[in-house]
């Protein structure tokens, strides 16, 4: 007897090969992995190879939003300190 939620292939997570998500994040390949050795980024192993399920790339991307705080000095609006030129 098997579950109707997981054969249901609306239900399967996506996964992703190591190699998709370097593409995705412009990273190297081998940036992903320390990602993942790290916990950093939720995977699975498969057999030898690692599988990140689609959600959890979006959960860590999300986490960097989050913890990303623009630099208040390259705001628009805000006066900038002036430049000193040095006589020649």
């Amino acid at each position: 007897m098997t579950d109707s939620s997981v054969s249901d292939p609306a239900n399967r997570p996506n996964l992703l090969t190591i190699r998709e998500v370097a593409d995705i994040l412009r990273v190297h390949p081998r940036t992903v992995y320390r990602l993942v050795q790290e916990s950093a980024l939720a995977a699975i192993r498969v057999g030898t190879q690692w599988r990140v399920p689609e959600n959890a790339l979006h959960a860590y991307i999300e986490s960097g939003w989050k913890q990303w705080r623009p630099d208040p000095a390259r705001q628009r609006g805000q006066e900038r300190e002036r430049q000193h030129k040095l006589p020649l």
